[in-house]
């Protein structure tokens, strides 16, 4: 007979984990028509005058994994961290794997065709510029 210490913790942990993850998925076992993913990363939005910044933390993925784009002025990035498997005993697993979905709606001053995307050090920074706005035309009018 093998012993093993009890850890309620761990019972926990996997028991909220499948909770949550079959919580994402219907009775039929098939994904919502509404994109979620394994995990969400942090965004920042920031607004100057010219433009809007996204900068969305995403350490660990790969450049080739993250897809941007934009439809009907969402904007939705997407991607995945890849779990690297080895021939490891593993005692803890906290950082989130799995795909990801972030989307925003877009105010209508700005320029899709002008994004800008840079992705360094585990950051993805979007550069969206905001449209310039019509200036204003007098218009003399004449009293004849």
């Amino acid at each position: 007979m093998n012993l093993q210490v009890w850890d309620p913790f761990r019972e926990m942990e996997a028991l909220l984990d499948r909770y949550s993850r079959s919580a994402r998925k219907s009775a039929s076992g098939e994904t919502k028509a509404i994109d979620t993913g394994d995990w969400m990363p942090s965004v920042d939005i920031a607004e100057t005058d010219g433009e809007f910044v996204v900068r969305t933390e995403l350490p660990g993925v790969n450049k080739e994994d993250v897809k941007v784009h934009i439809d009907n002025g969402i904007l939705t990035i997407k991607g995945e961290k890849k779990l690297e498997t080895k021939d490891e005993k593993r005692h803890r697993i906290e950082c989130a794997y799995g795909s990801f979905v972030r989307s925003f709606s877009l105010p209508q001053d700005v320029d899709v065709e002008k994004i800008e995307a840079e992705y360094k050090n585990g950051i993805l920074c979007l550069s969206i510029p905001k449209l310039e706005k019509a200036k204003p035309k007098q218009i003399e009018v004449k009293v004849s």
